[in-house]
Parts: structure tokens; C-alpha cells; sequence
């Protein structure tokens, strides 16, 4: 399984390298390095923008490697949190863009293979308080239910106005990310980027509730 990994990672970096390694960047890579320069600097725009362009690529390879579409979409955004949080260690110098995040993909990959399982998401806790107890509900019941409320309101109103936005209109308002991308006027990319932002830091305020500490 391993060595069959290896082999489909190889050809995924591969596809992903410069070919002309060594000669200067083409337009399109120093368009991506400015990308990641402006997203080490906090720019969400641009972290979104780099997304649009380069996602399709992390996504192709993610799912060579794992060969599931769900948890590929998991790895292509769990790749892009990673760019958030480290594009400041890019070094253009030890290769193009696209074969960094290739290394991050591939890396993201291996991980989920060796876990196993895909991550939990906070999802399920979130759309479960969502959900008023029917009027038969015992005054225990409904005690609980309040006290999940207001601990899932206090999580979410504690993200950046940016990510609560979009977390709000997509758990609360109901609207898929591209519907949320049209109403707020942001790349589908940057809603993506902020959703998936938002729900990791969900996922660790909410850790008590999604383990079953509260119920």
C-alpha cells in the first residue's frame, strides 16, 4: 500500500513541478508567488484568489493519492490552512509554487491515509442546537438545549466578523458557498477560505460540546 502511495505521490509531484526547472518563473508562478507573499502578510483576498487558481491541482492530487472525493476535499482544505498559517516559510528559492504545495499535499495525504478516518467536523453539533426541542420536551431537556445555544452562540460570536459572516449564512441562513458568494459579493474561494477557517477554530471551542461533555 505504502510503495503504491509512493509511486502515485512521485507522479502527482511530477505533474505538479516546473518543467523547466532552474530557468526563471513564468508569469503564472510569480503571480502565485505574489499570492502567497500577500497571504503571509494576512491578506484573506489573496489567500482566497490562490485557492481559485490552484485548488483544482491540490485537489487532483489529493485525490490520487487517497482516491475519495470527500476526504480529498478535506486534504485540498486543510492544505490551504496550512498555506494560511505557514506561507511565510514559501522559499521560492527551493522551488516553484506549485511543487510547495504539492509537498503539502502529498504530506496531508499520507497523514489521512495513516489516520484512517476523516476528521470530525463541527458541523454536527452546530445543526443540532440549531433545532428547537419540540413543546413536549421536559423542562431538563429544553435547560440543555439553551445552555448548547448560548455556548455555540458565544463560540461563533467570538470569530472574526468575516468568518462569522460567512459560518451564519451557511449553517444559520441555510445557503451553499457559492449562493453565500453571490450575496456577499466575495471570490467562492474566499468564502471557502473563511468558512474553513472559522471551523477549526469552532472545532476547538466547541471540543466540550462535540465530545459529549455537554448533553
Amino acid at each position: 500500500m505504502l510503495d503504491e502511495t509512493r509511486t502515485t505521490e512521485c507522479e502527482g509531484v511530477s505533474e505538479l513541478s516546473n518543467p523547466q526547472k532552474g530557468k526563471e518563473l513564468s508569469a503564472y508562478d510569480r503571480e502565485l508567488v505574489e499570492l502567497i507573499g500577500r497571504t503571509a502578510q494576512g491578506d484573506e483576498g489573496a489567500l482566497g484568489a490562490l485557492y481559485d487558481k490552484t485548488g483544482s491541482h491540490v485537489y487532483g492530487l489529493g485525490f490520487r493519492v487517497l482516491g475519495d472525493t470527500t476526504m480529498a476535499e478535506e486534504v485540498t482544505m486543510d492544505v490551504f490552512l496550512q498555506v494560511w498559517r505557514q506561507a511565510g516559510q514559501f522559499d521560492q528559492s527551493r522551488g516553484n509554487p506549485l511543487v510547495w504545495l504539492a509537498v503539502l499535499t502529498r504530506s496531508r495525504a499520507i497523514d489521512r491515509l495513516r489516520v484512517g478516518k476523516k476528521d470530525r467536523e463541527v458541523r454536527e453539533p452546530i445543526e443540532t442546537v440549531s433545532e428547537e426541542p419540540n413543546a413536549e420536551s421536559d423542562p431538563e431537556q429544553s435547560s440543555v438545549y439553551l445552555e448548547q445555544c448560548r455556548i455555540v452562540r458565544q463560540a461563533i460570536n467570538s470569530l472574526p466578523s468575516e468568518q462569522r459572516e460567512m459560518i451564519e449564512l451557511a449553517y444559520f441562513g441555510g445557503l451553499s458557498q457559492r449562493e453565500i458568494a453571490t450575496q456577499t459579493g466575495e471570490p467562492l474561494g474566499t468564502v471557502k477560505t473563511r468558512i474553513r477557517l472559522g471551523m477549526v477554530k469552532l472545532r476547538t471551542l466547541l471540543g466540550p460540546l462535540e465530545e459529549g461533555l455537554i448533553s
